[in-house]
């Protein structure tokens, strides 16, 4: 199971292609001159590239390696979470980009201080960081761990090519490179995926075959519909706990959101939602048809069992190692494909992570800075996240078990930062001292959940997984984790009684959980110490469905919704958003509706700032 030449040859050509396109838009075009080109692609991207890149963020290494060992040892249960991606894309699409897009921000964490105020921001801002810098490294080390076991590929060299060549056209290039190497990545990825399913199955006489012999083992799985949340997977777990998952990704985290606004206009960003719905179906079918072939395969060609991964993860790349042993060339453009999740995951975070420290830490404390200056800061921040990776990388090989619990850290803060914005987009009432306190609920809820199911089973930290712990997880749920690391365990562990009940909640539903918290506890907290007054409130913060709601109900039902806060049919007007961000220009030109009236037809906001109805206001 060695490389050939033309396998490296392969794998050398995705970092040339890469690094080529950072330095083509480093060179030409849009030199990244101004922060406008160099963090939102100077907001000319059509919505089909951006739609690639949303997918490519969404299909990480991990993915590719997790899915298909999922379905290899549990069934096809998990394929039910594609009944989630129709309104975890179409929710974002109606009502987060028109809130985000209108208000013309840089950072999604501008938001908190439109709503709120700057504390609020900082804490959004420090949370999104801590959380990407744990999964920055994460993502880095894991296939190259698991190429190094399967391949004898050098670990620390691959870690220091990919990290150092993504680091590059990040820097270089901004978002506009990272989006166009984000559509190159995706085409490598689904051609490796795509080979290595149409051998697998030749070998094995056909899909059909294939199809057949996992239904007669019982790896078809039926609809379960059993509401219980402490089972790992259910239809429910998957389809409704799903939403909430995506929802934290594609709806409110910053690398998906600065994609949306790198957009020409609100339509272009609400087609690359919809665009990226039949892709992401694609890609899961891939996946898990992947995993199918997997499992028919080794029954038909088992490995020794002194040959047999260790991990689970590792089943993929040994699969692909074996099948495709005999056509060179194959091999380098799976290992291509896997390095292209890397690549674009990570390449995502350092944008936004640069993005964030820019305009949420750095320009408010500065806001005399040049545009070239403002510019070159980026620059080194995007180098300075990379460098970072690096060196988290390194810490993960360090963690050991514990890496386990790193990377659920990363998956429970998702969820409280969708609570979060959900707080301020649906409950005028919310004030910043209800948003802080809801969101360290958030967290602390979390962590307790989290940590505590790690830790409360025999062994803890040391010990075997259960089906329902933590493990890699993919970049398609940023806010969940997938439990594919080690087998399951060899004995039947006793049921769960008492505070372990809570902590065997599935880890499907940590979304739904952590988010509901934020908004329970921030809206009892803004109520005892006082709704946000209605001169306070600026309306554009509130999502346009709220307004179009309430504008149909009586003033006292109304104002009972609104939790004695601002009414947002009736808030007056306010400054416009870039005086209020310190008065520091985020670099957008005010948005230009696609068509006439769009703004006041769909946007609630008139040209003035001050709000509309959908409906005129009647008596009862």
């Amino acid at each position: 199971m060695e490389f050939t030449a033309i396998d490296y040859g392969i794998f050398a050509l995705l970092l040339v292609l890469s690094s080529a396109i950072g330095l083509f838009y480093a060179l030409s075009g849009d030199r990244q001159r101004t922060v406008q080109e160099f963090l939102l692609a100077n907001r000319d991207m059509s919505c089909l590239p951006v739609a690639l890149s949303l997918l490519a963020s969404f299909q990480s290494a991990v993915a590719i390696l997790g899915v298909p060992a999922e379905i290899f040892r549990f069934g096809t249960e998990y394929w039910f979470l594609g009944c989630s991606y129709f309104l975890g894309l179409l929710i974002p699409a109606h009502i987060f980009i028109p809130v985000f897009y209108r208000l013309r921000i840089t950072s999604t964490y501008e938001y908190f201080e439109l709503r709120f105020n700057k504390t609020v921001r900082v804490f959004g801002t420090v949370t999104f960081i801590f959380q990407m810098v744990i999964y920055m490294g994460v993502v880095l080390y894991a296939p190259a761990l698991a190429l190094n076991a399967v391949t004898g590929f050098d670990l620390w060299s691959a870690v220091l090519t990919i990290g150092l060549v993504c680091t590059l056209y990040t820097t270089l290039g901004g978002l506009k490179a990272v989006i166009w190497t984000d559509v190159f990545q995706t085409l490598v990825m689904l051609a490796g995926q795509v080979a290595v399913i149409v051998v697998g199955a030749w070998r094995v006489g056909g899909m059909a075959r294939v199809w057949r012999v996992a239904e007669q083992e019982g790896k078809i799985a039926g609809i379960d519909l059993d509401p219980n949340p402490l089972e790992r997977h259910t239809f429910w777990s998957l389809a409704v706990g799903g939403v909430f998952m995506m929802l934290s990704l594609y709806g409110v985290n910053q690398a998906q959101v600065q994609r949306y606004l790198s957009a020409r206009s609100e339509r272009e960003a609400k087609l690359s939602c919809y665009a990226v719905f039949p892709c992401q179906q694609i890609v899961l079918c891939l996946s898990c048809l992947t995993g199918l072939v997997m499992f028919v395969y080794d029954r038909e060609h088992p490995l020794a069992p002194s040959q047999r991964p260790a991990s689970p993860d590792q089943l993929v790349l040994f699969f692909v190692m074996d099948v495709l042993r005999d056509l060179p060339g194959l091999p380098g453009l799976f290992v291509a494909c896997l390095f292209s999740g890397a690549l674009s995951t990570i390449s995502s975070a350092f944008n936004s992570l640069a993005t964030v420290t820019m305009e949420d830490l750095v320009r408010p404390h500065f806001p005399g800075l040049s545009e070239s200056r403002a510019t070159l800061v980026s620059k080194l921040l995007a180098l300075g996240y990379g460098l970072l990776c690096l060196g988290m990388a390194y810490v993960s090989s360090m963690l050991g078990p514990v890496l386990q619990a790193a990377i659920s850290i990363f998956g429970m803060v998702g969820g409280p930062l969708l609570g979060l914005f959900c707080l301020g987009m649906f409950f005028p009432c919310a004030n910043p001292t209800g948003a802080i306190v809801g969101l360290l609920a958030g967290l602390a809820m979390a962590f307790w959940i989290g940590i505590g199911s790690f830790l409360n089973s025999p062994g803890g930290a040391q010990r075997v997984p259960t089906a329902n712990s933590t493990a890699l997880p993919t970049v398609g749920n940023l806010s969940t984790v997938l439990a594919t690391t080690l087998p399951p365990p060899t004995s039947v562990p006793p049921s769960p009684t008492g505070l372990q009940r809570f902590y065997s909640l599935s880890y499907m539903w940590y979304s739904a959980h952590n988010s509901t918290t934020v908004i329970m506890v921030g809206v009892l907290v803004s109520l005892l110490t006082g709704p946000t007054p209605a001169a306070a409130l600026d309306p554009r913060t509130i999502s346009p469905v709220v307004p179009w709601l309430l504008c149909c109900l009586p003033p006292k039902i109304r104002q009972w919704l609104c939790c004695g806060g601002a009414d947002p049919a009736q808030a007056p007007s306010h400054p416009d958003t870039t005086e209020k961000s310190n008065r520091v220009p985020n670099g957008l030109s005010p948005p230009v509706p696609d068509q006439p009236g769009e703004e006041e037809g769909q946007g609630y906001i008139r040209s003035d700032g001050a709000p509309i109805c959908a409906v005129q206001e009647t008596s009862f």
